[in-house]
């Protein structure tokens, strides 16, 4: 038995009650539940957990001591346990170098096939690149200015690393006298003790004499020894009025009409990671920060002196009495003119500095509380030099070695792509190399399926066919097209391979890494997946499904935690957990097939799975008001294509779309930033768009995303929730505080005074075990308690303060029901399905679902004014049916009080309860950013072209069928 399936015995883990399960291997298992019932403790944390451990136990005390451990989940036993994979929801990583195709390794593999098999061009004309001779580099050699002092150079050394005495020692035997080494002109006879952890340049001084006609031949014969002793470089170093200048030249490539060489081909030379291919310009980021005019501005209507220059602030001192009148007078406009009326090109002269634009001598330091901390020059009476303000940020930026002073100074600046690359991150010679006629930047720009396309149709030799060589470029294309296809199966072929990964979502990142294991091809592995559909729409779920059913079939064990309809049915084994959240969950309530599961009384899930439980649609949708309409004109950021979306107002309105669509685009990046400057002023650039007009119908705009509400286990839903602030107060009320003078500041852990000093408020001391996990243990002066025991004998119905940051919201709400300040926050947290979790629960440990309700109770627990946008990003993520059915009722009370709600979201529990439905597409990336349909989710329902009307479709009329009965 065990060797069929995967048994745990006694699993007590966070919230688990002493759990039993028998998971049959070899076999797709979906596990689900209500949110908090037990799901990710019982997957992730004691699983997963254990299976990790037993892997590093395996390894030498040495090794351990390097790796991050994990401790032994509390569980009796776990037997048939395979190796273990975890594939969770995680970003990839917060490296702006890092992108699709580095993620992936396809980029690896395509450096690798254009330095083999690519075709070099001229970076300057363009043509071809050809082998060049030794005659015919001389002749090049001698076009330069007669008389003119040079220097060939052997470059033995490029980049590498070590210390290369024995190839100092064999050019001294040689007979070769010096050598440039990093830079450095050093003798043979006595060179230098390299660090062999550096990288090091070594070229051997081959032969020093001048430009004549007459010395052609022993130009050449300097040339041919250099050759053969750099395996076919030379450097010619040509020594003119400025600074010497090294030239280039290569046996194997050279342009013969511009007389450039170009280095042997190598993937380095592609990598934008290495300076041998990065942008020297943007250092192969793709990008530079620039100041942005919009940034640094303020509101138009107020005049400089009143701030509307952000980094100055209200100038006062030397800058407000000398520097800016003299401005204004050679200028020509007013001081205390708003910054709208003062003349165009004053405008333009402030920001980007008079014609000579160089720095003056007279310099001036700005005031600091609005950090430019920038340099201006003082004007001066003849011939006035102004550097300009964007200039002068610009250079300061550049100059400064401060980090403060860069991150203050960002704050203006935006990210634009690089002029000098294209944001193709790499240098003119690397992009000059083509293969089919495209070059490596042209390739990763393509989509997923673009890149398949291509690569499917690149030409190899064969049958008389010309093209690339089968030996060396068929392997590499193999491996591309294989890596290609996977992304495609797993729903990701709108995604272009020099996309971000930073951008990417937590759903997207998930499959790239599913799609890298199924090429990793590996057997008898046990994968632990977490929610791999978010941020998929419908249509491809089945693609997902495919791909998960293809790890099982390899004979690998794979367990998915899941709320999604269409994989629960899909799984040969499910197990539910319950039957509530928190500490009503923690035990199973079914498992078994489906079929078994669906006939179980008890099982929540299998009551929306058979129908005797549903999500409601309303009576009636609410009317589309034309005269109260939100209006986005003409979004052409990214993929989208001139797009107008019409928002009414007061109504649940659904964005949909397949990935890649343009959802995000349109609505975090477009309308989003836009209604945050215009309410708030943030310091952000909307994507690009012509208008938004109906802005008087709304007073403010909250964006609700799943970032985490803190980043230290100091952050708590009390902190974020602004809970904690009250009951310290109601606290520091009670007599016993008032006789012993105990403010609120008594009650925090955050501040000395009332916290347990031992652990300054932590709770926890972190004990270094070396090669054995770091052991938190409870802090001994306090016992976990966080305060010190004076602050803990003051108490309220019974309960201290670190008692009372035990509780959950549910019994909070109980202690607390007559404290109207208190409760109003605690019924809000629990409405939106959050009664399970603890006042003082560790941001950390919340998932993105219970951290964007935490934010959203938040939110609803303010005082609204009928006229506010909400803005959500798939806030049904993580949440089972019964999770979203109590959502859904506190979002359209919201709406019902006047204001708007829009959702981004896939999921048709959502979608079909919307009163208003834009749908994007039709594909995503370059095929997508159209609006495909928009209306009520029936008039959506019969748009045949909209991939999301044809689901609805399908839906629609078991709602009404459901309805008539």
């Amino acid at each position: 038995m065990a060797e069929e399936s995967l048994i745990v015995r006694g699993a007590r883990e966070h919230n688990l009650k002493n759990v039993d399960v028998t998971i049959p291997r070899d076999r797709l298992t979906v596990i689900t539940g209500l949110s908090g019932s037990g799901k990710s403790s019982l997957a992730f944390d004691t699983i997963y957990a254990e299976g990790q451990r037993r892997y590093v136990e395996s390894l030498s005390a040495y090794a351990r001591q390097f790796l991050g451990l994990m401790e032994k989940p509390d569980v009796d036993a776990i037997e048939g346990l395979s190796p273990a994979i975890s594939i969770e929801q995680k970003n990839a990583g917060n490296n702006p170098r890092s992108t699709v195709g580095t993620v992936t390794e396809i980029y690896d593999y395509l450096r690798l096939l254009f330095a083999r098999a690519g075709t070099p061009h001229c970076p300057n004309c363009g043509r071809p690149v050809q082998r060049q001779s030794p005659a015919q580099i001389a002749e090049t050699v001698l076009t330069w200015r007669d008389g003119t002092r040079i220097e060939v150079r052997a470059p033995l050394v490029q980049g590498r690393k070590g210390e290369f005495r024995e190839l100092f020692e064999g050019a001294r035997k040689q007979g070769f006298i010096r050598a440039v080494v990093d830079g450095e002109l050093i003798e043979l006879a006595d060179p230098p003790k390299l660090n062999r952890r550096q990288n090091h340049s070594i070229s051997v001084v081959v032969d020093r004499l001048v430009v004549r006609a007459e010395d052609r031949g022993r130009l050449t014969d300097s040339l041919e020894t250099a050759l053969r002793l750099a395996e076919g470089l030379v450097e010619v170093v040509e020594y003119g009025a400025g600074e010497p200048e090294i030239h280039l030249f290569s046996e194997r490539y050279g342009c013969p009409v511009c007389g450039i060489s170009l280095p042997e081909l190598e993937p380095r030379q592609f990598s934008f990671n290495s300076p041998f291919g990065a942008c020297p310009a943007c250092g192969g980021l793709g990008t530079r920060r620039e100041v942005s005019e919009e940034l640094i501005l303020g509101d138009a209507s107020i005049s400089i002196l009143e701030g509307v220059v952000l980094p100055w602030g209200e100038p006062d001192g030397y800058l407000r009495k000398t520097i800016l009148p003299g401005l204004a007078k050679a200028l020509g406009f007013d001081l205390n003119a708003p910054w709208g009326k003062i003349p165009p090109a004053a405008r333009n002269a402030l920001l980007h500095g008079t014609e000579s634009g160089e720095r003056g001598a007279g310099s001036v330091e700005t005031p600091k509380k609005k950090a430019a901390r920038s340099t201006l020059p003082a004007p001066r009476s003849a011939g006035m030099q102004w550097e300009g303000i964007i200039s002068n940020i610009q250079r300061r930026y550049q100059e400064t070695s401060s980090d403060a002073v860069r991150m203050e100074l960002e704050e203006f600046m935006v990210a634009r792509p690089c002029s000098a690359c294209g944001g193709t991150r790499l240098k003119p010679a690397s992009l000059a190399v083509t293969l089919a006629d495209r070059n490596i930047g042209e390739v990763v720009d393509l989509s997923v399926v673009g890149a398949l396309e291509f690569f499917n149709a690149v030409p190899v030799r064969g049958n008389g066919k010309p093209g690339l060589d089968p030996e060396i470029a068929g392997p590499i294309l193999k491996e591309v097209r294989e890596r290609l296809r996977f992304l495609v199966d797993v729903g990701l072929d709108y995604l272009t391979l020099n996309r971000s990964a930073e951008s990417l979502s937590g759903g997207e990142a998930q499959r790239i890494r599913l799609a890298t294991q199924i090429g990793s091809r590996l057997v008898g592995v046990l994968y632990i997946l977490d929610e791999p559909s978010i941020g998929l729409h419908q249509r491809d779920n089945g693609r997902l499904l495919a791909t998960l059913k293809q790890l099982r079939d390899l004979g690998n064990t794979v367990i998915v935690v899941e709320h999604d309809e269409e994989t629960m049915r899909e799984a040969d084994y499910l197990l539910d957990l319950g039957p509530g959240a928190g500490k009503h969950g923690g035990e199973v309530i079914a498992a078994g097939t489906v079929d078994q599961v669906l006939r179980n009384p008890n099982s929540l899930t299998a009551k929306y799975l058979n129908g005797t439980r549903e999500i409601p649609v309303r009576a009636e949708r609410r009317p589309y008001d034309p005269n109260r309409v939100l209006r986005v004109v003409n979004a052409r950021e990214h993929n989208l294509r001139g797009v107008t979306l019409e928002i009414p107002l007061g109504t649940f309105v659904a964005i949909t779309g397949v990935s890649g669509s343009g959802k995000s685009t349109l609505i975090e990046d477009t309308l989003h930033r836009a209604l945050a400057r215009h309410f708030y002023r943030a310091r952000v650039i909307p994507a690009t768009h012509d208008r938004i007009t109906g802005l008087e119908h709304i007073d403010k705009v909250i964006d609700i995303d799943q970032s985490p509400i803190g980043r230290t286990p100091r952050s708590n839903p009390a902190t974020y929730t602004g809970l904690f602030t009250p009951i310290r107060e109601l606290f520091a009320e009670l007599p016993e505080a008032k006789i012993r003078g105990y403010g609120p500041g008594r009650f925090s852990f955050n501040v000395k005074g009332g916290r347990c000093e031992a652990c300054q408020g932590d709770g926890l001391v972190k004990i270094e075990m070396h090669f054995l996990p770091d052991v938190f243990v409870p802090c001994d002066v306090c016992k976990g308690k966080r305060f010190n025991r004076e602050t803990l004998e003051v108490r309220f119905r019974g309960l201290s303060i670190a008692d009372v940051l035990d509780l959950t919201v549910e019994d909070a709400c109980s202690t607390f029901e007559n404290q109207p300040r208190i409760s109003q926050k605690l019924e809000t947290l629990r409405d939106v399905g959050l009664g399970y979790i603890h006042l003082g629960q560790s941001a950390t440990t919340l998932s993105g679902g219970e951290a964007q309700r935490v934010k959203l109770a938040t939110e609803l627990s303010k005082r609204d004014t009928g006229r506010t946008l909400y803005i959500l990003d798939e806030p049904t993520t993580g949440l089972h049916f019964e999770d979203v059915r109590l959502l859904l009722d506190v979002l359209h009370r919201l709406v019902d009080r006047g204001n708007t709600v829009l959702v981004i979201e896939h999921s048709l529990d959502v979608i079909k309860t919307a009163d208003w439905v834009v749908d994007l597409g039709p594909e995503g990336g370059a095929r997508g950013g159209t609006i495909v349909a928009a209306g009520t989710p029936e008039d959506v329902a019969n748009v045949d072209a909209s991939y999301t009307g044809h689901y609805l479709k399908a839906l629609l009329p078991k709602l009404r069928r459901r309805k008539a009965g």
